[in-house]
């Protein structure tokens, strides 16, 4: 799969680019709560698209020169961005419903000039409409280095706004005090965003790059709680998954190379959303299963220090095999210890959440857990000293 020739990897170099662009890209935009802005640009470039092709056949060129149908997409994005800024602003339309308007009535319009052009009898219209899904067949070296140098050119504008960007996305008003336009930020926001499309058409197409800006930085929170970190993991699965992708695409030539892109990302994605260890699913599966069992042992313990039989089959298969009972029910020497500790415990909360002015320690113990491991032993020292009982003098 590496021996792909010359054009496979500068393809692969391109797509690797464009996936670690995007990813760092669409990070700030998950962390906006922006996501779908992405999918109504991404569908405003196909009239762009469109337009372009017109525009340079009705001149005399080629119509299929892809500096000229960047430069289409990208104006029609603009366009459609603009719309969808406008109608949020100046309307009652929520976002979600001026995003829906913009990007049906703008994909429609691409649609119906993608059929004028495929009457037209010049401009080697043939293969246009890869540009809905994406595709490196027939891509030349000036092709590959344009879209390598459109992405490495958003991601270093990335990195120069980065702070602003962050601090906007976490708390608009503080930033706002700081005297940073929270407007102004979007807008860059969005035109990185554009730009990313625009440069992702001809590999991943204007369907797919949606994916590609909103799984890298999705994987990625699983992973992690630093917006920082976050960043540079949603690169890294971009990164791989657009690399990945298009080496997979291009050692099976009948395979499309944007929608394997995307499936390379929601690979990942899958295996995050598996295997991550604080926040997969398996981890919060390992997570609730030593819950409950912490949940049964302590009930367990309860019962055994107030003389009361255990019934749950659980719970004495937990006694038994951390050997606080024997096989007869009956506890051990380590049993009786640990359920007078659980006992003693217990009181100790239940005289702490009857203290008003210890409500705040009280709400960290979760009754499960040693309370010295919660409470300062001066805290500790000061319950025990109010449960003992008062002797006459």
């Amino acid at each position: 799969m590496l021996d792909l020739g010359y054009n496979a990897t500068l393809v692969m170099i391109g797509a690797g680019l464009l996936g670690i662009a995007a990813g760092v890209t669409g990070t700030f935009l998950f962390l906006r709560k922006r996501s779908l802005v992405s999918d109504a640009i991404s569908h405003s470039t196909l009239p762009g698209v469109g337009l372009a092709f017109i525009v340079m056949v009705a001149f005399g060129g080629e119509g299929r020169n892809l500096f000229g149908l960047m430069a289409g997409s990208a104006l029609s994005a603009g366009i459609g961005l603009l719309c969808v800024t406008w109608l949020t602003t100046r309307t009652r339309l929520a976002e979600d419903t001026a995003i829906g308007a913009v990007l049906s009535v703008f994909f429609g319009a691409g649609i119906v000039l993608l059929t004028v052009i495929q009457n037209m009898s010049a401009g080697r219209q043939a293969g246009l409409e890869s540009f809905l899904l994406g595709s490196t067949a027939g891509m030349l070296r000036i092709d590959a280095l344009t879209i390598a140098g459109g992405g490495a050119l958003v991601l270093a504008l990335v990195v120069l706004l980065r702070r602003p960007m962050t601090l906007s996305a976490f708390d608009a008003e503080y930033a706002a005090s700081l005297g940073l336009d929270n407007r102004r930020i979007d807008l860059a926001m969005m035109g990185l965003v554009l730009g990313i499309t625009v440069v992702g058409l001809k590999i991943v197409g204007l369907i797919m790059i949606v994916a590609l800006l909103i799984l890298p930085p999705v994987t990625a929170r699983f992973w992690t709680e630093r917006s920082d970190r976050v960043v540079l993991i949603a690169g890294l699965v971009g990164g791989v998954a657009g690399a990945g992708g298009a080496v997979i695409s291009a050692s099976a030539p009948a395979l499309p190379t944007g929608p394997i892109i995307v499936l390379s990302g929601f690979a990942l994605f899958a295996l995050s959303f598996l295997f991550a260890p604080n926040r997969g699913v398996l981890a919060a599966l390992a997570d609730h299963l030593s819950f409950r069992r912490r949940v049964h042992l302590r009930q367990g313990l309860l019962a055994l220090a107030q003389g009361q039989p255990v019934y749950e089959a659980l719970t004495l298969r937990l006694l038994r095999r951390a050997g606080l009972i024997r096989r007869d029910g009956v506890a051990t020497d380590a049993g009786r210890a640990a359920a007078a500790k659980a006992l003693l415990d217990e009181r100790r909360w239940q005289l702490l959440r009857a203290d008003l002015a210890s409500e705040t320690a009280a709400a960290r113990y979760d009754g499960l857990t040693p309370i010295e491991s919660v409470l300062t032993p001066d805290q500790v020292a000061t319950l025990d000293r109010a449960l003992r009982p008062t002797v006459a003098s």
